[in-house]
């Protein structure tokens, strides 16, 4: 566990620890927030106090499946506060309480409700909720496809193939079906209303399934402008008429061969080309698992006129090497470090999680 006790500096000079700095940030924050006037909580007032108090996001993605996983989150925020945390990305998908669409709930889900709770609560912790829906692909897992394509198979982008999703890492849907944005951006805006959201993050990694050759709509289309197509679509939304700040995953605008990346943490299918085609106000999350000897992607997304949030997983040893690697380009629009635990951590113990310490620490410096 991290103390408040003070660590020493390669010079010999004390610095502060992260428990200690979690907490001038939260005191800093509540103090701006009070100012505001709680009818103003996660208004334009508190993001503009959670703004100056918090150059260096230190943030922590964690899935909320239903009520009792988002109790849990919230029973760990005062911990996560005294950690440095002061951003909490709150993946939900099709597991919340929707009205406009109930069909398209899953069995287990959050209502309306825990979410507002759980937004409420981070911000009176000074941390910045942020709730993620997977969009565009994604949309089924092992054998299970997701509500989206199970309630309209006619978006789905590989429509009557793969049976049981066999051969397939995730099903997609198609970004050039007219109803799509219709259903998805009514599920959107009731997440960021339970949410009080400022910012949304809207996913779209490993995004497989494009341009297929069995989507009537799709068909012989490029996949980098079918990509972008969909990234603007969400764009006009929720930056253009919600207000909001976007946020996604960078894989998939990162070419894999260029780059020495695998297929996962980067695209061989054509779709990096969007790189160049969506909005530079987009915070792209550029996550990487692996340890690399260099991370060209994020001087690439740098130099593209991207925010870059690097995002690492269970590894303390990569983790800090991608910390290292993203701190050489510190006050050029790395925004600091976003962690993630895709259930090798426990929601219980978040604020002790390895990795989230050891991120925690380096940008405590």
């Amino acid at each position: 566990m991290v103390t408040a006790s003070l660590l020493l500096g390669d010079e010999g000079m004390k610095k502060p620890s992260i428990a200690l700095l979690g907490w001038v940030a939260v005191l800093g924050v509540l103090a701006l927030a009070r100012g505001a006037g709680a009818e103003d909580e996660g208004g334009p007032r508190w993001l503009h106090a959670w703004q100056k108090a918090n150059p260096v996001w230190r943030g922590v993605h964690v899935m909320v499946l239903d009520d009792r996983a988002a109790d849990s989150v919230m029973e760990q925020l005062p911990g996560l506060a005294r950690a440095g945390v002061n951003a909490l990305v709150v993946e939900v998908d099709y597991a919340f309480a929707f009205a406009s669409h109930p069909r398209l709930r899953t069995k287990q889900f959050v209502s309306r409700e825990s979410a507002a709770r759980l937004a409420k609560a981070a911000r009176r912790h000074g941390i910045r909720p942020i709730p993620l829906f997977n969009c565009l692909g994604h949309q089924s897992s092992g054998k299970r496809t997701f509500p989206l394509l199970l309630e309209y198979p006619a978006f789905d982008e590989t429509p009557g193939q793969f049976p049981g999703n066999a051969g397939i890492y995730a099903r997609s849907w198609c970004p050039r079906h007219p109803g799509v944005n219709r259903v998805v951006l009514a599920l959107i805006d009731e997440l960021v209303g339970a949410f009080q959201a400022d910012a949304f993050h809207v996913g779209m990694d490993e995004v497989f399934l494009i341009a297929s050759a069995h989507c009537p709509r799709c068909k012989g289309g490029e996949p980098a402008k079918l990509f972008a197509g969909c990234v603007k679509g969400l764009h006009a939304h929720l930056v253009g008429k919600r207000k909001l700040e976007m946020l996604m995953w960078g894989d998939r605008l990162l070419d894999a061969r260029a780059l020495g990346y695998s297929r996962d943490e980067a695209a061989a299918n054509g779709t990096h080309g969007a790189i160049d085609l969506i909005p530079k106000d987009v915070v792209v999350c550029d996550w990487h698992y692996e340890k690399h000897r260099d991370y060209r992607s994020i001087p690439l997304l740098l130099g593209k006129g991207f925010r870059v949030w690097p995002t690492g997983w269970k590894s303390v040893a990569n983790t800090e090497a991608l910390i290292e690697a993203a701190r050489c380009h510190r006050g050029k629009g790395v925004l600091g470090h976003l962690c993630t635990t895709w259930g090798q951590g426990d929601n219980r113990r978040l604020a002790q999680w390895p990795p989230l310490v050891a991120a925690m620490r380096k940008w405590a410096r």
